[in-house]
């Protein structure tokens, strides 16, 4: 593959030819010319250079393709290219020959053959803004490759639009049909259109979920979806078949508590008047080897100023206890996470609330932070008012988490007729910080970031709280995190390694500090001594599986520095970033 590219090719154009072709619209239809131009420079002139374009039997081709004599300055020529009445639908390859002399190169492209008028499902945003960029940066091919999917509340009605666009130069209409799986009807068999040439348009379509007994999540359809057909039919006789997909998600109505439920980490009688809601769908991870390896089930009412949500985990191998200190990444032991996309139509976490909550830390309670959505940090600073609680079994068997969210922590008001909602569990048997399985409410590859798909509520009755916006803010992202030469575990990798901190330069010999000899240990503190060869900041910590003390000392010269730091077992690291730039890492054990 590399031949005429970085090696001569046998036969082949002058290493550094250039050879492409390219189509003025990647859509086609039949019987409509389209413009191909070849296009060939060299850094060796080419006497008699000609293109030869080959397409698909049947189709036309009008152009000579000389190109005369070919240098560094490109030469094009243009084909006129007409595809057949009747030609089937799909991609074709359009490949091309360039000769001049003895030498020979090729290239190829590709068109889309489109019916008359096409109609596909409408796509999520995510996904039109992936076939936009597409079509911007040349690359036309990439678009249309994703399979469009909408999703649907279990038992309800959405709106599902048909995008349509007419590839002719004449006007066109016919009609749109659905063809829905069993247990899905729409308010019209077909539905019909009229569009101008070259013009696009849309047919919608009400469709309901009929049968609620149909599984939901990834446990419906194939791998969650709910396949359908769109057929269009246009003015010249053809046809366009099109695929797409519902993915159907739970839903529930969630009445609202006569009293709050007291945050206990347990449930009394009546404190959750709602439906039972099933956790135990697989997400990811390996499959629960029974109901005692994890499951479990989730209750969730509200007041007038909070959500209120009781999850009851069963689970036979507790996962890490993580420090006090370390409420974060819940995916790494057991924890619960509670999604909540308030207005119900957010496209991605930003506008949402999420937070993970571990059931239980070092000191023997338990913990929560908000992570990937509207405002992320630890709990108590990005949901001001929020509780929880638990109870942990023991003899271990599993765990109950309760959750308080105020309507206020909430980004936006709660719209009380589609309120988005997800609940995942998260389930560790090892001691290593790392998960087994993942299990929830509403659940699909993706599911997290996807809250599109999460599952969707009603509140009746529900008044939002005085001045809350339903518009979203723009999300808090907090952009401050640890530098590396402040992260002992960092400057040991670094020793290890020998690549410097952040894989960005190491400090230059005239310029760099390392630990000479061994510290010393006294009172609880470590004192070592630091050679410099030149100035810059010495960031000196003691890291016993948690950070015991750190000292910032500003070198000045070459010499000998002496640093006192507090702790006096584990490992003493020192980062050198030095004053021309770079960093040096060193490390040495304590008492040993």
């Amino acid at each position: 593959m590399l031949e005429g590219a970085v090696l001569p090719a046998k036969g082949g154009l002058p290493l550094g030819s250039r050879f492409s072709l390219t189509a003025d619209a990647f859509g086609v239809t039949a019987g409509r010319p389209f413009k191909v131009t070849a296009r060939a420079s060299s850094p060796e002139r080419l006497r008699a250079a000609k293109a030869t374009l080959a397409v698909p039997t049947g189709w036309n081709v009008t152009g000579s393709g000389e190109l005369g004599t070919v240098g560094r300055s490109e030469r094009t020529a243009t084909f006129t290219v007409t595809p057949p009445a009747g030609v089937k639908a799909g991609r074709a390859q359009l490949s091309a020959t360039l000769t001049a002399g003895a030498a020979k190169g090729q290239t190829a492209t590709s068109v889309e053959v489109r019916p008359a008028v096409t109609g596909v499902l409408e796509p999520l945003p995510r996904v039109s803004d992936f076939d936009t960029w597409a079509g911007k940066t040349g690359v036309p091919e990439l678009t249309g490759q994703v399979k469009r999917v909408l999703t649907l509340a279990s038992g309800t009605s959405r709106q599902v639009r048909v995008d349509l666009s007419n590839t002719t130069a004449s006007a066109q209409s016919g009609t749109v049909k659905l063809g829905l799986p069993a247990g899905f009807t729409a308010d019209a068999a077909s539905k019909p259109y009229t569009l101008d040439a070259g013009k696009t348009g849309s047919a919608t379509f009400t469709v309901t979920n009929t049968d609620t007994s149909l599984p939901t999540s990834n446990q419906g359809g194939t791998d969650g979806d709910y396949d359908l057909t769109i057929t269009t039919t246009s003015s010249t006789g053809d046809t366009d078949l099109q695929n797409g997909a519902l993915e159907l998600v739970p839903s529930a109505e969630l009445p609202k508590a006569s009293t709050a439920p007291a945050v206990d980490g347990k449930e009394s009688p009546g404190e959750y008047p709602g439906p039972e809601l099933n956790l135990s769908r697989r997400w990811e991870g390996s499959a629960c080897e029974s109901a005692d390896d994890c499951s479990a089930t989730g209750k969730v009412t509200w007041t007038d100023k909070a959500l209120h949500v009781l999850v009851k985990v069963r689970d036979d191998k507790q996962g890490t206890v993580l420090g006090a200190d370390d409420c974060k990444r819940h995916w790494r032991t057991d924890s619960v996470e509670i999604g909540v996309d308030p207005r119900g139509d957010s496209e991605n976490t930003s506008t949402t609330f999420k937070t993970g909550i571990f059931p239980k830390m070092s000191d023997g309670k338990p913990c929560f932070e908000r992570d990937a959505d509207a405002r992320q940090g630890p709990g108590e600073e990005t949901a001001p008012g929020m509780r929880v609680a638990s109870t942990v079994a023991d003899p271990y068997d599993g765990y109950v988490i309760e959750a308080e969210i105020p309507f206020t922590a909430l980004p936006t008001a709660v719209d009380p007729r589609r309120m988005g909602l997800n609940v995942f569990v998260y389930d560790s048997d090892t001691q290593d910080k790392t998960g087994q399985t993942r299990i929830g409410w509403s659940t699909w590859g993706g599911v997290q970031g996807d809250p599109y798909r999460w599952g969707l509520v009603s509140l009746p009755g529900h008044t939002p709280p005085a001045g809350m916006p339903t518009t979203p803010p723009p999300p808090v992202m907090p952009t401050d995190a640890t530098r590396s030469v402040n992260a002992p575990e960092s400057i040991i990798q670094a020793v290890r390694t020998g690549v410097p901190l952040a894989a960005g330069p190491a400090a230059p010999r005239s310029d760099t500090a390392r630990i000479a000899g061994r510290p010393s240990v006294s009172g609880g503190s470590a004192t070592v001594r630091l050679l410099a060869t030149g100035p810059g900041t010495a960031h000196v910590h003691v890291w016993d599986g948690k950070l015991l003390g750190t000292r910032q000392v500003e070198i000045r010269k070459a010499g000998v520095t002496t640093v006192t730091v507090p702790g006096a077992t584990g490992t003493l690291t020192v980062a050198f970033e030095a004053a021309k730039g770079g960093t040096a890492s060193s490390a040495v054990r304590l008492g040993g």
